[in-house]
């Protein structure tokens, strides 16, 4: 699922990378904090990966003030996960699903975060 998401969104030019779980996703956040080059517009993530699941990581960067806009793919959206993740400002995105939606939501959310 990640190479998909990642060759769909390459193939619309965005510059894009892959990270294989959660902890490893927060420990580039906090670097690029550091770091200020590098520039994360976006993130897609998966509700279950290793060692953080995908609501974690919204929590944890809402909890930090990050308005980094969020996507979270899950195949397991029930109405609380996805009551939460709407509270945390994150889209839920049910699989399995269209590439051409996912293409479509994080076009839309850029275009929101550069307002």
């Amino acid at each position: 699922m990640r190479r998909l998401v990642i060759e769909a969104l390459q193939k619309d030019g965005y510059q894009v990378a892959g990270i294989a779980d959660g902890g490893q996703l927060l420990n580039r956040i906090n670097d690029q904090k550091r770091r200020e080059p590098e520039v994360i517009d976006l993130i897609v993530t998966d509700m279950r990966m290793p060692v953080v699941n995908g609501l974690e990581i919204v929590q944890r960067l809402r909890d930090a003030h990050s308005t980094i806009p969020i996507v979270v793919i899950t195949a397991f959206g029930d109405e609380k996960t996805r009551t939460r993740a709407e509270q945390l400002d994150a889209v839920l995105l049910d699989k399995p699903f269209r590439v051409e939606v996912l293409r479509t939501i994080v076009g839309s959310l850029l275009c929101l975060a550069k307002r």
